[in-house]
């Protein structure tokens, strides 16, 4: 499927050091972005479908980095069938699993915590809700666990690894079993601030520092925070990645990225949910946290942005999150709401404001046009002008 995107007011490039870009229009080919710019006429004619983006911004889908999946579209924590979906009309792209645990009675055994693993990475593998890409399957560290085990399973492509919920004497003691996994070549990943759940403890900036996973989750808390004394511990004192996560401490979550900001380490600032969980199911959640760094935190809606799309896509290894040419075509029209006080994206983030969701297109494909079930309406119509496929692309 070949689709152009035309009048284009401005680009979110997704890069928190390059973050807007100029141009008016963007073609999608196979699933990559292929020209964007300008384009002749005859280019835009060669184009299935052509979306008129009313002069709205243009962004890369958002990357959320820690979404507590199970199997299919499906959460036992809220008992809730098609969030993944839902998210999907919240802009969300891509999510990336933060550890199956919320599995009913996971194992804790050494080839149950295997083939758990396993099984949630080949179930999402041919699996997209709503047109989503989801990274599924990060093995939950415990102690049954060897080191030779993460060499075991990234060669049979788990790449995500978890530390945080496994019954070891300390904190600590997960630092043998992620060395392992970096050596392996996976991503590490590491629970910090206090208990989130019954069997997991609090885990601090020394902690993390120690042990040197490639990404802190909920730097700010999940949902409870570590002490105020670790936050420059934690910036000043490692080069782990600082995800900030909706469903944690909001005041934790403008400290880390202030202080990131003022080290020149905003580039380690990545945005996620942490949902769902006992704060419950977000379909805007991401839109609301790079929202809460503009208005409150001072930080260009731009940036904010790329915190959420391109700082994931680097920190993850994957190949969205930024609007360049030859990047996935996972993409959102964004606008200001209707009826709002701001006229574009940009100045409603920077007011407060969640924008309103015009369009997704993921995997070069269309799955609405025209608003989100999640969000009000754009501020100009965003609307499919042709298409040679029988498809209306509604919400």
């Amino acid at each position: 499927m070949k689709v152009a995107i035309v009048n284009i007011g401005t680009i979110f490039t997704g890069a928190v050091d390059d973050p807007v870009r100029s141009a008016d229009t963007v073609i999608c080919e196979d699933g990559l972005i292929r020209t964007v710019g300008s384009a002749s006429a005859a280019d835009v004619e060669s184009c299935n479908v052509v979306i008129d983006a009313g002069g709205a911004t243009l962004a890369p889908g958002l990357i959320d980095s820690h979404v507590h999946i199970t199997f299919g579209d499906y959460t036992p924590r809220q008992k809730t069938v098609g969030f993944l979906e839902s998210y999907l009309q919240g802009g969300v792209t891509t999510s990336i699993t933060a550890s199956e645990v919320h599995t009913p009675g996971r194992p804790k055994d050494r080839e149950g915590l295997k083939a758990l693993a396993l099984a949630a990475r080949g179930c999402f593998e041919g699996f997209r809700p709503g047109g989503m890409r989801v990274h599924a399957g990060a093995v939950i560290l415990e102690p049954t666990l060897e080191p030779g085990d993460m060499a075991e399973l990234a060669a049979k492509g788990v790449w995500l690894a978890k530390a945080g919920f496994g019954a070891f004497e300390t904190p600590y003691d997960y630092a043998e079993l992620v060395a392992a996994a970096r050596a392996a070549g996976m991503i590490t990943l590491m629970h910090t601030g206090g208990a989130s759940i019954p069997g997991s403890s609090g885990i601090w900036a020394d902690h993390v520092i120690r042990v040197n996973p490639h990404v802190s989750f909920h730097v700010n808390g999940g949902p409870v925070a570590m002490p105020e004394a670790d936050f420059p511990r934690i910036v000043n004192e490692s080069e782990v990645a600082l995800q900030i996560c909706t469903a944690g401490n909001l005041r934790t979550a403008l400290l880390t990225a202030a202080l990131a900001d003022a080290a020149g380490a905003f580039e380690r600032v990545l945005i996620a949910t942490d949902t769902p969980t006992g704060s419950g199911i977000m379909p805007l959640g991401m839109l609301y946290t790079i929202s809460h760094l503009s208005a409150l935190g001072g930080i260009d809606p731009a940036r904010a942005y790329g915190a959420a799309t391109g700082s994931n896509a680097r920190v993850y290894g994957l190949n969205c999150g930024l609007l360049a040419e030859g990047r996935d075509a996972d993409l959102v029209i964004l606008d200001a709401c209707e009826g709002g006080a701001m006229a574009d994206a940009q100045s409603a983030l920077a007011n407060g404001d969640i924008c309103a969701v015009g369009a997704v297109i993921s995997n070069g494909v269309p799955r609405f046009v025209g608003r989100s079930r999640n969000t009000p309406p754009t501020r100009t119509p965003v609307r499919v002008v042709r298409s040679d496929i029988i498809n209306d692309f509604s919400a």
